[in-house]
């Protein structure tokens, strides 16, 4: 059944061509669903009849969140380390290790259960593309696993076997890394469409970044690269230079890294909530936008770093602590996210777009870091199918 969705005060496109500025913002708007896809967008007064009708009552519509980096295969949790964090203890990347023991112990259906709870969780709030990275696992078997779950349910698989060494190649990471590039990737590779490596102190160098992330390449993925978390790196240069879809984190940024991401179509997707978690400086979106470098916004939800799933958050976060303006942060959330993933058929609301719908229950996107930590989703639509 086709739907039009009528009497909405402001309209967030993400088309420049339909409306205001770089949202493509319609005010007094409509928007018709058919087929699963957007078929028309513009006036109220003039949109077309469908089989049935949904009333606005003047609220904001948006794209649905695009959430372009995710951990969410994983058994346990790890509320005690954050406890020890919020207490003065530092960030360190070797607590994913209790996460990986953890989730090699678990069976499959707890897994499945665990993934499906939080992209519903995801859905509730407005987030209708999800992509979603192994990296608990770290043996062939284990992350094969992962990503053949994660495609049961998520929109994009990565496949992340190099996030850290397990302690099994505790004294041998030349040794995992080969691993990684031969036999599991093999494995791996069938269920995802990216490779991604976690390129920090404590975790990759940049020589077994670039033998995974080439390895990858070869076998069919695109690279995204974790870059740049924990202090300066070679991260973000190595992004660029391989054409990585993504850099992702890019906290701590030299003016080369920036001047690399405005010249390349690498996006810097920024993950506010792992400050927030983490008591780390947070990225300076600003000096990237300002620089003219594509960025993107996610969760990074993980048990971790950051255990929020809320990408209403990230966008009231990067208003207020990484300089962004509320359009910015929205377009980021949504467009930005797509543009992470290669995709053209999410993070809009053009004719022919993927008929993915938030609705806040609020007049206005700027809402969202307004009024933070209140609920606003009024209703959502994924494919033109009404979720929420």
């Amino acid at each position: 059944m086709s739907t039009v969705i009528g009497n909405i005060g402001e309209l967030v496109t993400n088309e420049p061509g339909l409306g205001e500025g770089p949202l493509g913002l319609l005010r007094d708007a409509a928007l018709v669903l058919d087929g699963g896809k957007v078929a028309w967008a513009g006036r109220s007064a003039d949109a077309p009849a469908a089989d049935e009708a949904y009333d606005a009552g003047g609220r904001a519509v948006l794209p649905g969140y695009v959430d372009s980096h995710a951990h969410l295969v994983f058994a346990g949790e790890r509320a005690e380390e954050f406890a020890a964090r919020m207490s003065g203890r530092p960030y360190a990347a070797g607590g994913i290790r209790t996460t990986v023991a953890r989730t090699r112990a678990a069976g499959d259906e707890e897994l499945r259960a665990n993934l499906r709870r939080l992209v519903d969780e995801m859905a509730r709030q407005g987030t209708t593309t999800v992509e979603c990275k192994s990296g608990y696992g770290l043996s062939v078997e284990q992350e094969e696993r992962a990503v053949r779950i994660a495609a049961e349910v998520a929109d994009e698989v990565t496949f992340l076997g190099a996030h850290v060494v397990p302690p099994e190649y505790d004294g041998d990471a030349a040794g995992y890394v080969r691993l990684v590039s031969t036999e599991m990737l093999a494995a791996c590779a069938p269920h995802a469409r990216w490779v991604d490596v976690f390129c920090e102190t404590g975790a990759f160098d940049e020589d077994q970044s670039r033998e995974v992330l080439e390895a990858g390449v070869r076998a069919g993925l695109t690279p995204r690269v974790h870059a740049n978390q924990l202090r300066p790196g070679p991260g973000v240069r190595l992004a660029v230079e391989l054409g990585a879809a993504s850099a992702d984190h890019c906290t701590f940024l030299t003016d080369a890294d920036v001047e690399a991401l405005a010249g390349s179509e690498t996006v810097a997707t920024l993950l506010p909530g792992v400050e927030f978690s983490t008591r780390q400086p947070y990225p300076d979106a600003r000096r990237l936008i300002d620089a003219g470098a594509t960025v993107a916004l996610a969760t990074d939800c993980n048990p971790g770093s950051c255990y929020s799933s809320s990408m209403a958050f990230c966008v009231a976060v990067a208003v207020r602590d990484m300089r962004m303006t509320p359009a910015e942060a929205v377009w980021a959330a949504t467009a930005g996210g797509a543009r992470a993933l290669r995709r053209t058929d999410v993070g809009r609301l053009g004719v022919g777009a993927r008929a993915d719908v938030l609705m806040l229950d609020a007049p206005s996107h700027v809402h969202l870091a307004y009024r933070p930590g209140v609920p606003q989703v009024a209703a959502v639509w994924r494919a033109g199918v009404k979720q929420v």
